[in-house]
């Protein structure tokens, strides 16, 4: 057996099996016709996702090969980008060489966004389609491992523990560097799980990780040696909108009143099918410069660099700036945002009320959550930009 046969995206040769298991699988139907028709699931689910399904099977019907997978989903993110959101844009694609693989990795806010839109921009610059890391926890249904493995994702074991989290930890390192090894592009999140309170910070853990496919080699390579060998470059992506916002503070005042957070089987279906399909507003992916490393690093220190570099590179929304508006009045001179975002007055003011609307259509208690999440990234960058 293959070392990452239990971790590695589907090949082409497994394409059309799985495809057909997806189309027979009830679960995946049902979840999509609850999600994209919830009136008429509640009175009649049976015709409803039987139509969803016959749907999707027309859709697929030609399907052979991953490259034709990601024809499909290109497709519907086309509709997606134009649907959900007031215009997508880039910054630093221009240093990115389509002969050279690249390590990407970024923030996280949106489960299935955030990597589809770096694979969108990098696929669109004429590099290759990413390989991306999903954690095993938010694929608790068959059909969600099916679908994100047909997409050139692998998995990274979130559920294991003691003896067998060293050994994941070990396989996935080894992993990532036989991608880059092998000319693959790759996207792993700095952290795991989404920054539910809008403050982007890279785990150390996720450093060392790396490196231990390396640090165990026959070379010994140093930390240094190891992550420069992965062409990492950090990526910042920011949405105006997070159409999940509200979830994520309905789990953190869960988490502060009650001590944890349980999620039921359908959450993350919830979280995934939301962020897909939510407005968005004005969404940007920003590539930061190819990390290199002329000395002797640390785990904290490369964290520390890819942090510095995501914050100063993340773009700041009017939502950013509204929200410390209601956080702390005085920090900004409100009458400066037209200038400051290339805005007007007028277009402030809408953009002030509809984020009142949102804030008012949640109960109290979640509302200091949404806006902490959205006036956080104006208070790190402030930070950074003070370190200098």
């Amino acid at each position: 057996m293959d070392d990452f046969d239990d971790i590695r995206p589907y090949r082409d040769d497994e394409v059309r099996p799985v495809v057909e298991r997806l189309l027979d699988d009830p679960a995946l139907s049902r979840a999509l016709a609850k999600f994209e028709h919830p009136l008429l699931f509640k009175f009649i689910p049976g015709w409803i996702s039987n139509k969803v399904q016959a749907a999707l099977g027309e859709d697929l019907a030609h399907v052979q090969t991953i490259h034709d997978v990601q024809l499909v989903i290109e497709k519907y993110l086309d509709k997606l980008i134009e649907s959900t959101t007031d215009g997508l844009t880039s910054e630093g694609l221009d240093q990115l060489d389509a002969d050279e693989p690249y390590l990407f990795i970024s923030n996280h806010r949106d489960i299935s966004m955030d990597p589809a839109l770096v694979n969108y921009m990098i696929y669109h610059h004429g590099l290759d389609t990413l390989q991306i890391a999903i954690g095993d926890n938010l694929l608790k249904r068959p059909f969600l491992s099916d679908l994100m493995r047909l997409n050139k994702s692998f998995l990274v074991k979130r559920s294991v523990q003691g003896r067998d989290l060293l050994k994941a930890s070990k396989q996935l390192s080894a992993y990532i560097h036989h991608c880059i090894k092998s000319g693959e592009n790759v996207w792993i999140a700095q952290r795991e799980g989404r920054a539910k309170e809008g403050i982007d910070k890279t785990e150390t853990a996720i450093i060392k990780m790396l490196h231990m496919a390396d640090r165990e080699s026959l070379l010994k390579l140093t930390l240094q040696e190891s992550i420069n060998s992965l062409n990492i470059v950090p990526v910042s992506i920011s949405y105006e909108f997070d159409p999940c916002d509200r979830f994520k503070a309905e789990e953190l005042h869960t988490i502060e009143t009650d001590g944890k957070f349980e999620k039921d089987e359908n959450s993350d279906v919830r979280s995934i099918l939301t962020g897909i399909v939510g407005n968005k507003g004005a969404v940007h992916v920003a590539f930061g410069e190819k990390i290199v490393f002329d000395d002797a690093v640390t785990a904290e220190g490369v964290a520390r660099h890819i942090d510095e570099e995501i914050i100063r590179n993340y773009k700041l929304h009017a939502l950013n700036y509204l929200a410390m508006e209601v956080l702390q009045k005085d920090y900004i001179d409100s009458s400066s945002l037209p200038e400051l975002l290339g805005l007007s007055a007028a277009e402030i003011n809408n953009k002030r009320k509809i984020f009142r609307k949102r804030l008012n259509s949640m109960p109290k208690k979640l509302q200091p959550y949404v806006v902490n999440m959205y006036a956080n990234p104006v208070i790190r960058k402030a930070e950074i930009i003070a370190q200098k």
